[in-house]
């Protein structure tokens, strides 16, 4: 692999990487991520029966917001404006699992790979918060990016 860290400079040194030259583009990325729970759980869910409310409307606000402040929480992401977020929800109750897919667009100077992968992560961790009290055992897993489009490396989707 001859790619290099972009977050180290030439002595191994942590660093912002510096956009200024780079021109404004399109782009979009869009993440995964599942929560493994009881089926009863999944089943209150989606019936909006959780008591604390109606999870899948308060998870969305919360990806929302999270995609909007991922340089306040990554130190080394560039602050860069949201164009749009898309936080949809898969149940299968049978199964116990909600699979939760993230869509960011932006025209900035750089991708929105965390923005998409903080919006499923953090909609993941409020249907934990909200339905904990009912079911401690939920696994929140396989969070991972599995496009990009845009910018001057092009296109990526996982296999």
């Amino acid at each position: 692999m001859d790619q290099k860290l972009t977050h180290l400079d030439g002595d191994g040194n942590v660093r912002m990487v510096d956009i200024g030259d780079k021109e404004s583009s399109g782009r979009i990325a869009k993440a995964v991520c599942k929560i493994k729970m009881k089926s009863a759980t999944l089943k209150a869910i989606t019936k909006g029966t959780v008591k604390k409310g109606d999870v899948f409307t308060t998870a969305k606000i919360a990806g929302i917001l999270a995609a909007k402040r991922v340089d306040e929480l990554i130190p080394l992401c560039h602050s860069i404006p949201i164009n749009h977020v898309e936080v949809l929800f898969i149940p299968e109750p049978e199964r116990g699992i909600l699979t939760i897919h993230t869509e960011v667009s932006v025209t900035a100077k750089t991708g929105a790979e965390m923005e998409a992968l903080q919006a499923a992560a953090q909609a993941a961790l409020t249907v934990y918060d909200m339905c904990k009290a009912v079911d401690r055992g939920m696994v929140i897993c396989d969070l991972a990016l599995t496009e990009k489009r845009g910018g001057k490396s092009g296109t990526w989707e996982r296999k």
